[in-house]
Parts: structure tokens; sequence; C-alpha cells
């Protein structure tokens, strides 16, 4: 039996560095049973009573999503795991997993999860290591679980495997005074220093030197363990978020390649970028096309929600022509999916497929 271990950790088949090297095998998500639910305390923190309002005419703030939805963003999916498979990538996809259920810890009940569509938001490959976040939200508390036969089989082969401490979500984590006029102030977010909480998808890799941000998803607790964790050989760099809603990275700083960024100029200052940045091409993302799916949970950004499969290629949803010519301008090879029709489950390319194992190895790129 040891022979046998031994033998299956000679390869780890998982190892990811970055965005960008040649991109060899994904996990995607799965939309069955998927919750519409803004009724978690950072929704209701981000959005307006008229934001509100407008959802509750198409939704429920807790129920699952019409059949019609699902379809719809299932097929997306699929077109996506098309195209991902024509170029050459394995890719996994999460098991079916019923979140319209009860659940809870002793110091709380959920009466729904949420959804496994996106699997960049709970987990965080940094090398040959998943790291299961520690999510703010009481209805992502088991978001992993849809995964976890894909995680135990990458153990088994050599992978490491981290969860995050476990966060109690009690009501301490949020931080009272954020009410009224605090709403419009910029870097101010809902969350306390309870406790570490993050999202997997407030981090994006470029080798050895992280980036992420503070959120509606993510404390500073939060990046402080993630810094811990990961030691000396690795430096997490914060992106200063303009937007008053911030929630999640992949909207608003996008690493394509060495030596390239794509970012937001709504949500970030490209002026007030980490100095780090100063010897990168800083790409100034062009004003996206509106998306026309409802509802409209998300801002318009997701249009730089990409998925590089190497430093060339790109997918890139098939409406964002402005996007897809700058790219092409700036040396990309864009490749254009429809992906609308997914919008609904808030995610988009980047977060609805996390990269295990791309073709390169551990390096600086400053």
């Amino acid at each position: 039996m040891k022979e046998q271990i031994i033998k299956l950790n000679s390869e780890c088949p998982v190892n990811s560095h970055n965005e960008w090297d040649p991109l060899e095998e994904v996990i995607v998500g799965n939309v069955d049973h998927a919750i519409f639910n803004l009724g978690v305390p950072y929704a209701q923190q981000m959005f307006s009573k008229n934001e509100m309002s407008k959802f509750l005419k198409q939704f429920s703030i807790l129920s699952p999503f019409p059949k019609t939805y699902i379809n719809k963003a299932r097929d997306s999916l699929k077109g996506f795991i098309h195209i991902l498979k024509s170029e050459g990538v394995v890719v996994k996809q999460a098991e079916s997993y019923n979140f319209n259920t009860e659940f809870g810890t002793p110091d709380w009940r959920s009466s729904f999860g949420f959804n496994a569509a996106n699997p960049r938001d709970s987990m965080l490959i940094v090398g040959n290591e998943i790291i299961e976040a520690p999510m703010a939200t009481k209805d992502r508390y088991f978001e992993c679980f849809p995964y976890r036969s894909i995680i135990k089989e990458y153990f088994i082969q050599g992978a490491k495997w981290t969860s995050a401490p476990k966060p109690q979500l009690l009501d301490t984590l949020l931080d009272k005074k954020y009410k009224g006029s605090l709403k419009k102030k910029i870097g101010v977010f809902c969350l306390d220093n309870f406790e570490p909480v993050f999202d997997a998808a407030d981090f994006v890799r470029c080798g050895r030197d992280l980036f992420g941000q503070l959120s509606h998803t993510t404390n500073q607790m939060g990046i402080d363990w993630l810094q811990r964790h990961l030691g000396d050989n690795y430096h997490i760099h914060l992106i200063k978020n303009l937007d008053p809603k911030a929630w999640h990275i992949d909207t608003t700083f996008m690493p394509l390649a060495p030596g390239k960024v794509l970012i937001n100029p709504e949500f970030v200052n490209p002026k007030k970028l980490p100095t780090i940045l100063k010897s990168w091409d800083v790409l100034i993302a062009p004003k996206p096309v509106p998306y026309k799916v409802k509802p409209k949970v998300m801002s318009n950004w997701i249009s730089i929600n990409t998925l590089m499969l190497d430093e060339k290629r790109i997918i890139v949803e098939k409406r964002q022509k402005p996007l897809i010519d700058a790219l092409k301008k700036w040396g990309f090879e864009p490749i254009p999916c429809s992906f609308e029709d997914f919008y609904p489950l808030m995610g988009g390319f980047h977060c609805a497929a996390l990269d295990v194992r791309r073709k390169g190895e551990l390096k600086s790129y400053f």
C-alpha cells in the first residue's frame, strides 16, 4: 500500500501559479438547484431598497431559480465547457447538490444554501495547494462540498489540501457602524474584523505575488490569515477598489500575461496601483456593453471577468466587441463565448472555472 501511495504522489495533478500559464485542467461548477439568495446580510447592505424591490419583482429573495433560468445557465456552461475541451483543456465538474434545504451550526440556522456554479469563489489554488476559503455568509458555509470527490482525488494523487478556519459567522462579524451615508464611502465595507473571512475570488495570482482586495466578502483578518499561511515566499498586495459595492476582484483587476494587467477604470485608479506594478503595462478596459439578462445583480464590468488559456488566448463574452477589439490590438487572441445567461448565478468565465493545473513553475514577475 505504501508503494502505491508513493507512486500516486509522484506527479501532483494540481499545479497553478498564475493566471496565464498554458491551461491544462479546470474544475467547473454545477448550476443544479441554484438559489436566488439576496437575504444574506452583505446583500442587504450593498443594495438599496429600490434595487431590492426590482429584484423582488422577478423572484422571491430566498427561492430556487426558475427552471428556465437554470436551463439557460446550464446551456451557457455547456458552451463554455465545449470551448475548453476543444482547446485541449481537461474539464472536471462539480456534483449536483441540493442547496434548497435548511442547515446550520449550534449558533445559527440557514433556510437555504446558494449554489455550486462558481468554484473560484470558494477555492484558491496556490501552486500544488487547494485552499478552501472561510466564506463570510451562512448560505455559502458548505459550498465546497459539491467539489469534495474531485478534491479528494487530487489529494490522493499528491495535492495539498487546506481548509481555512471555519468562521462562526455570528452577528458580531458585521460592522454595526456600516449604515446610512457610510454605504457611499470608498473602502468601507460591512464586515468587521471579528474573525478571518474571505472569498477566494478576491485574489488573483502572479507567481510569488498575489493581488487582493478588501470587500463585502473579505476582511483584513482574512487577508492576514492567507498571508501568514502562505509564508514568506509569497506577498499579497492590496488593490484599493473604488466601488462601494466591491465584491470579488476579477471585475476590477485581471492579470493577463507577464507584464500586462487589465483594469476596470471605474473601480480602480490606474495611478494608484501598488508600486510593484510600475513596470507593467496597465491595459484600460473599454466601457462594457451592458448585459441584458435579469436579475441584474452584477456590474456590467463582469465584461473583464475573462479566462486566459495561455499568454495569448483569452475567453471573452461574445457581445463585448469593444473589449474583443481592444484585446486584439494589444496582441491577444480572443475566443468569443456566449455566457450572459449564466450571469444571474453571479459569475463570469473566471468565476466558473478553477484552474487546477497550468504548465509552468513558480516564478517572480517583479
